[in-house]
């Protein structure tokens, strides 16, 4: 299945950020920290002004303000990241307009464009799918899977669930502890997230979401022999993997980013 290959693609190219990540890990990462709860850093301190001065440079690279409780950064100056709270400090819930407002402004954000057309190059090499054939209709079907499916799972697990049952659909990152207790954090918000009014709970918009995204782009669009459950597990624990790799990414990505600007 197209959805299938692309994210095992995008889950390896998010191995490779994770390698990075952790090659590029400040020593302040070396303190341990006792809980699984992100403590962002004081507003006085060098890596609060070092962070504020960063969100400022974002910001500035972007023509629109981001709307409240969001953000215009981008993972590797690239992939959209607008869910991601560096730091949470006292922030209001994001209300339901809000939500697919976002997840709206991520999911059509011009990189997608060409990331799904070299996800889609994947698929079609692969010949993945065979019922959707080759050359340039074969290419073109499976691009429109591969933007359908991205699509629609980022507004499941991001503005309709989130909606629906009162969730927060953004990720609050820790900043503080060793590598791995980070990573073990980051991997946690696949399961537990916050509720609008802040408590943590289990993170239904995520797992119920991505199953909800995979059986409907198993049974809608997709060839007729990929059309079975067995296929749609398969998408949704791909789904699954792909997004607790992809967070753990943007738990590391600040430290990346400082240590790319300092060797510049």
């Amino acid at each position: 299945m197209t959805a299938n290959k692309s994210c095992w693609a995008r889950s390896v190219f998010a191995c490779a950020l994770i390698i990075l990540s952790f090659a590029a890990r400040p020593a302040a990462a070396q303190h341990p920290q006792s809980a699984l709860e992100p403590t962002p850093p004081t507003e006085g301190s060098p890596q609060g002004q070092s962070e504020a001065q960063e969100k400022v440079g974002n910001d500035q690279n972007e023509p629109k303000n981001p709307p409240a409780g969001t953000s215009n950064d981008r993972l590797f100056y690239a992939l959209p990241n607008f869910l991601t709270i560096e730091n949470a400090g006292q922030i209001p819930p994001l209300t339901a307009r809000q939500k697919f407002k976002v997840v709206a402004r991520s999911s059509f954000d011009y990189v997608e464009y060409p990331w799904y057309g070299f996800l889609s190059a994947i698929s079609q090499a692969e010949n993945s799918e065979p019922g959707y054939g080759q050359g340039a209709a074969g290419y073109g079907k499976r691009y429109g899977a591969a933007f359908a499916d991205g699509t629609i799972e980022n507004f499941m697990t991001g503005a309709v669930l989130p909606s629906l049952l009162r969730q927060d659909p953004r990720f609050y990152q820790s900043g503080q502890g060793r590598f791995w207790h980070r990573t073990a954090y980051a991997i946690t918000r696949i399961l537990v997230t916050r509720s609008d009014s802040g408590h943590s709970q289990f993170n239904y918009s995520e797992v119920a979401g991505s199953a909800a995204s995979a059986a409907i782009s198993t049974y809608s669009y997709h060839p007729q022999g990929d059309r079975n459950v067995s296929n749609t597990l398969s998408v949704w624990g791909t789904q699954i993997g792909y997004d607790s790799i992809t967070i753990v990414v943007k738990e590391f990505w600040p430290d990346i980013r400082r240590k790319i600007r300092k060797k510049n």
